[in-house]
C-alpha cells in the first residue's frame, strides 16, 4: 500500500475531504442541506438533536483533521507520534464502522455517496497508520 499512494497524498487528499465534511455539516447545521439526508433520515424531526449530532459530528472531524496534519507533519507534535497513531488506527475504525451505518441507512445519499467516500477515506486513513 506505501507504494500505491505516498503519505503526503494520503494525507492531502484526507485533509481535502475532511475540510468538505466540515464545510458539509456547517450547511446541515444552517439548514441549508435538508436534514433528512442524514443519520438515516432519523433525525430529521428533532432540530434540538440534529444540532446536538452534526455539532459533534463537526468536532470530531475537526479531531480527525488534527491527528492526520499532525501525521504528515502540518502541526508539528513529533513528541506525540505513538499517541497519533493510535489515534489513526482509531479513526480507521470509526470510518470502517461509520462506512457500515451508510451502508446500512435507508437514504440513498448515505448509500450511494457517502459509502464510496467514507470507504475511500478509511483506506487513506489506514495508509497514514500503517507509516512508522
Amino acid at each position: 500500500m506505501r507504494k500505491v499512494i505516498s503519505l503526503q497524498l494520503a494525507g492531502n487528499i484526507l485533509l481535502l475531504g475532511y475540510a468538505l465534511l466540515a464545510i458539509f455539516h456547517v450547511l446541515v447545521l444552517t439548514q441549508i442541506v435538508p436534514s433528512d439526508i442524514v443519520w438515516g433520515g432519523q433525525i430529521a424531526g428533532s432540530q434540538s438533536n440534529l444540532r446536538t449530532l452534526e455539532i459533534i459530528s463537526l468536532v470530531v472531524t475537526l479531531l480527525f483533521a488534527s491527528v492526520v496534519a499532525a501525521k504528515v507533519d502540518y502541526i508539528k507534535a513529533s513528541k506525540y507520534k505513538k499517541v497519533i497513531n493510535i489515534l489513526l488506527w482509531i479513526i480507521f475504525a470509526y470510518s470502517i464502522l461509520n462506512t457500515v451505518g451508510n451502508l446500512a441507512s435507508g437514504v440513498s445519499v448515505e448509500n450511494l455517496i457517502m459509502a464510496p467516500v467514507t470507504i475511500i477515506m478509511a483506506f487513506l486513513v489506514f495508509r497514514l497508520a500503517i507509516e512508522k
